[in-house]
C-alpha cells in the first residue's frame, strides 16, 4: 500500500504542475483569440460604416436628381412637343413623374423616413399642381397654354415650390452622413 501511495504521488508530482500550465495556457489563448475576435469586429464594422455612408450618399444624390428633374422647368422642357394638347401634356407630365418616381423607390431603404415621406409627398404635389393648372383650361387647347401657365405658377407663387423644399431636406441630411458617419 506504501508504494501504491508513492506511485500515486509520484504521479500527482508530474500531473498538477501539467494542470496547471495547461489551464494558464488555456487562459491566455483564449484572451488573445477574443481580442483578436474583438478587433476583426471592428475593423468588419467600419467597412460596413464606409459602405453604408457610400450607399447612403448614393441614394441621396439619386433623390436630388429625381427631384431636379421633376421640377416642372426641367420636366417640361423634357416632355413638350407643339404639337401635343393640354390633356397630352398633362399625361406626359404625371407619366414621367410617376415613372421617374418608380425607378427611385429603392433608394427609400438607404435614406430617413422623413427624406422619403417628403420625396413621396413632393411628387404628389408636383402630379397635383400640374393636373390643377391643367383644369382650368380646355383639354384639346395646345400644351402651350399649359406651358405657359405653370411656369407662370413656378415663377410668380410665394411659396417654396414642393422640389425646393426637398433639395433642402436632402442636402442638409446629406451633409449630416458626410459629417458623422453612417450613425447620422
Amino acid at each position: 500500500m506504501n508504494q501504491t501511495i508513492t506511485t500515486i504521488l509520484e504521479i500527482l508530482k508530474y500531473v498538477i504542475p501539467a494542470l496547471v500550465v495547461l489551464i494558464a495556457t488555456n487562459m491566455v489563448v483564449k484572451k488573445f483569440l477574443d481580442t483578436q475576435f474583438r478587433q476583426k469586429q471592428l475593423t468588419m464594422l467600419s467597412q460596413t460604416q464606409d459602405v453604408t455612408v457610400r450607399l447612403r450618399l448614393q441614394a441621396y444624390e439619386r433623390l436630388a436628381l429625381f427631384v431636379e428633374r421633376i421640377h416642372p422647368r426641367q420636366l417640361i422642357s423634357r416632355v413638350y412637343q407643339s404639337e401635343m394638347t393640354v390633356n397630352d401634356l398633362q399625361q406626359v407630365i404625371v407619366y414621367s413623374i410617376n415613372t421617374e418616381f418608380e425607378h427611385n423607390l429603392a433608394q427609400q431603404i438607404y435614406v430617413s423616413r422623413e427624406v422619403w415621406e417628403t420625396i413621396r409627398r413632393t411628387k404628389e404635389q408636383e402630379i397635383a399642381m400640374v393636373s390643377r393648372i391643367a383644369k382650368t383650361l380646355d383639354p384639346a387647347a395646345p400644351a402651350k397654354e399649359l406651358h405657359l401657365k405653370i411656369v407662370d405658377y413656378v415663377l410668380t407663387t410665394s411659396s417654396e415650390m414642393p422640389t425646393e423644399v426637398a433639395l433642402n431636406l436632402i442636402n442638409e441630411e446629406s451633409k449630416r452622413i458626410l459629417s458623422y458617419g453612417a450613425h447620422a
